[in-house]
């Protein structure tokens, strides 16, 4: 990329620069390149933006599932086709690998194309009624104008599962994304744009926390949808609690993979080491803590200590790359000194553990893959999410106390548990309580026709994804339907 992309929000069906403070992208493994930049958005952009989509969100939700499912076609087949050069462009702005940047692209385009077809789905229930002459029809009706607010991590796909689902059902958006990849954001919303959205049904506001704030209390909202931490996500939700409107958040994870002494040794370390490292560890359902019973735990740690030694950290567009960097210096900062902090508390690296000192390494926000071995007082790093390629270990006499170990955490997004007695894997459904639980794969990973979300601290609200989509983006109209007398 020979010059920085601009930065531009869309508002009221028109791409606009910004009047607020610079607004600049890096590439995490090469921070003097600049991938994007340009102006963040002002309060009054917001403003604007909520009033069009306002002004949209009836006529589109008139249009017809079918018109709207049309468009969102139209656009998966766009971002499709655009998958390599816009993987391309999200490795070098968020610091995943080139084949992941890709993949998720193209699972972007499927979330879109998957509710594309909602429109071919059941749209609504009818209930017998105790009164002759008369049903109960239960419809539905969308929320009206959504603000959306998107992290970093996946730039792409996780705006497409909220904005998708939202648009599908009817309602206008007004989207902020993480101001640190804007240039994916941008990608998304002309794809949507270029498929034939109406002026003002998506609207694109980019800038920091006053732009997430000046959306969240705005009185013309009528439903928020967040993915980002815990903290932040509590604090919208108060907001939207106080201004009585719904609000979805997907929050934290401390994700937890558990490994039976009867697991597959091969199988299960490959898949701890992609939940572990792959995105750079960067997900809320990646692994990072990992319990292992005692069986197993001398062979499962020596193999992957070697791999997790051999994986290559490099620059994330050279194909032969098999993790890149943070996406920024604060986040490495942050996770370096959770790693400290770790150490200082008696925790062992068995792998990383240490900044890189020279060369590229050092110079770019890389945070080396690191395993650290914990005792029975585990620390603060058995607790906190540090986003990032660090992995927990604590050994367990035995599957009791695995899963034990297992729900030690206010979290409960996913979780992993590897085993080939199925007994053992019917036990885990029952005992380890996650949103998303994985027997025999990784704990990352979510398909669109399922549910997606937390239990416990990770998440409020309506779960996303599938149909469990609708539950937030739309609300229930009961109909008493009953016509006139026979013969009157």
């Amino acid at each position: 990329m020979s010059a920085p992309a601009p930065v531009r929000h869309l508002i009221a069906g028109q791409w606009r620069p910004g009047h607020g403070e610079a607004l600049r992208s890096v590439n995490p493994a090469h921070p003097a390149v600049v991938v994007a930049e340009g102006s963040a958005a002002v309060a009054a952009d917001v403003d604007t933006a909520v009033g069009a989509a306002a002004a949209a969100a009836r006529p589109w939700a008139a249009l017809g599932v079918h018109q709207r499912g049309a468009m969102l076609s139209a656009a998966a087949q766009i971002v499709e086709r655009n998958a390599e050069p816009w993987g391309h462009e999200l490795a070098t702005e968020e610091g995943k690998t080139r084949a992941e940047g890709i993949g998720e692209v193209r699972r972007a385009a499927q979330i879109l194309r998957y509710y594309g077809a909602e429109g071919d789905r059941q749209a609504g229930e009818i209930y017998a009624s105790p009164r002759a002459g008369e049903q109960i029809l239960v419809t539905r009706k969308p929320l009206g104008v959504v603000g959306v607010i998107t992290p970093f991590n996946f730039p792409i796909a996780i705006p497409a599962w909220k904005i998708a689902p939202a648009l599908v059902y009817g309602n206008a958006v007004v989207w902020k994304p993480a101001s640190t990849v804007p240039l994916l954001a941008i990608r998304l919303a002309e794809a949507l744009t270029e498929a034939g959205l109406p002026p003002g049904v998506l609207n694109l506001v980019i800038g920091g926390v006053d732009i997430g704030d000046a959306l969240v209390n705005h009185p013309g909202v009528e439903g928020i949808t967040f993915t980002g931490s815990t903290a932040v996500g509590r604090r919208i939700a108060a907001a939207a609690a106080a201004r009585g409107v719904p609000a979805q958040a997907e929050m934290g994870g401390k994700n937890a993979a558990v490994v039976l002494d009867d697991a597959d040794l091969d199988l299960a370390v490959e898949q701890v080491m992609l939940g572990a490292f792959r995105s750079t560890g960067q997900k809320c359902t990646a692994t990072s803590r990992l319990i292992v019973t005692a069986g197993i735990a001398d062979a499962f740690c020596d193999a992957l200590l070697a791999q997790a030694r051999a994986l290559r950290v490099g620059d994330p567009v050279d194909d032969a790359t098999q993790m890149g960097p943070v996406v920024s210096d604060l986040a490495q900062r942050s996770i370096t000194a959770g790693i400290d902090t770790a150490l200082a508390q008696g925790a062992t690296a068995l792998a990383g553990g240490q900044p890189y000192a020279d060369g590229p390494l050092a110079d770019g926000f890389f945070v080396a893959p690191t395993v650290l071995q914990l005792g029975t007082s585990p620390g603060d790093v058995w607790t906190d999410e540090l986003f990032g390629p660090v992995l927990a270990i604590r050994r367990a006499a035995d599957a009791e106390e695995a899963f034990t170990l297992a729900n030690d955490s206010e979290f409960g997004l996913s979780a992993a548990v590897f085993t080939q007695d199925m007994t053992r894997a019917l036990e885990a459904v029952e005992r380890i309580d996650v949103g998303v639980l994985h027997v025999n794969s990784e704990s990352a990973g979510a398909d669109p026709h399922v549910p997606f979300g937390g239990a416990k601290k990770s998440g409020l609200g309506p779960k996303e994804q599938g149909g469990a989509a609708r539950e937030f983006f739309t609300h229930t109209t009961t109909v008493y339907l009953r016509g006139g007398r026979p013969g009157a």
